[in-house]
């Protein structure tokens, strides 16, 4: 996202990050539009699934406040290019269904096609 701050502070192995409450209240408006799941958000943002979840309940506790990025506009552009993400893997899915289900079909047909034609010669 840009315009938010996000540092990454050192805890000896592991890289911790730390996420303005801008960043996080933007991320939550989100998610919590319609059709759009909080996996997919947060894939978008690079951050994991579980972060945004509590997120968005620290937000309904009213433990999380602020006001969300002010260029939150630009940020619905996003949302439409989740959902347009979305789609399309649904697409692919159905594709790929769809060419299984036409290569099993072509081998019913060859299979009907070498019966009949043993069935025939006798």
């Amino acid at each position: 996202m840009q315009g938010v701050k996000r540092c990454q502070v050192s805890t000896g192995r592991m890289k911790k990050h730390r996420y303005s409450n801008e960043f996080k209240v933007t991320a939550v408006k989100m998610a919590t539009a319609p059709d759009i799941e909080t996996k997919t958000v947060a894939e978008a943002l690079n951050i994991h699934p579980f972060m945004l979840s509590r997120w968005k309940k620290e937000h309904r506790e009213g433990k999380l406040k602020g006001l969300a990025h002010p260029k939150l506009k630009e940020q619905k552009a996003m949302e439409g290019a989740v959902a347009e993400a979305k789609r399309i893997r649904e697409l692919e899915a159905a594709l790929q269904k769809a060419r299984i289900e036409n290569d099993l079909l072509k081998k019913a047909i060859q299979f009907n096609l070498e019966r009949s034609r043993t069935c025939s010669r006798s």
